[in-house]
């Protein structure tokens, strides 16, 4: 048995079910984290108009401390380069651009799987397709002429046309299902 004989028969045996078991995985998965990041998103949410006046009347009055006090009790950036004022801008620069690294890991965190779901999800799907295309071709091949008499080869070739059309049906079923896999991934992806 060569390389591609071994190949086919290993993805007839398979079949296309798999697929689907792996898309349906990967898409509670993929509602795991949108739930997730979504709630993360909305912990961290405060009211930046209110915090950056109540920021500039502590600056303006030259109350570093309470500033940076306010500052702390949300998740903003400013805070790190008000740490570092009194060692001049450039140390403040530094301080906020290493908070602003910290910051984007938390922010985004598990995004890199939506998007890599959302993009991939379609070729998965694709994957169970081609899967039972091989399959239908199989069944194809097995009611093709010259495999017995005239009566059992009508009979043989309306029974493999039935199964080749089954077996293209449930191989489309593999894309139709990645598709909607893919499309809550991919908008949340770009929503986050």
């Amino acid at each position: 048995m060569n390389t591609i004989d071994a190949v086919k028969e290993l993805l007839l045996r398979s079949g296309t079910s798999w697929v689907l078991w792996l898309l349906g995985a990967l898409s509670v998965v993929s509602l795991g984290i949108m739930v997730e990041r979504w709630l993360f998103y909305r912990s961290r949410a405060g009211d930046l108009k209110a915090l950056a006046q109540e920021l500039d009347a502590r600056l303006s009055a030259g109350e570093l401390q309470l500033a940076a006090q306010e500052l702390e009790r949300s998740p903003a950036i400013a805070a790190a380069g008000l740490r570092l004022a009194d060692r001049g801008p450039t140390a403040a620069d530094k301080a906020m651009q290493s908070a602003v690294a910290l910051e984007r890991g938390h922010l985004e965190r598990w995004l890199a799987y939506l998007g890599t779901l959302g993009n991939n999800a379609p070729f998965i799907g694709l994957f169970g397709t081609v899967i039972g295309v091989i399959r239908a071709f199989e069944e194809l091949g097995h009611g093709a002429p010259g495999h017995g008499t005239a009566s059992t080869t009508a009979a043989a070739a309306q029974v493999a046309s039935q199964a080749v059309m089954a077996s293209i049906a449930e191989a489309l079923v593999a894309t139709a299902v990645g598709i909607p896999v893919a499309l809550p991934a991919g908008a949340a992806f770009n929503y986050f």
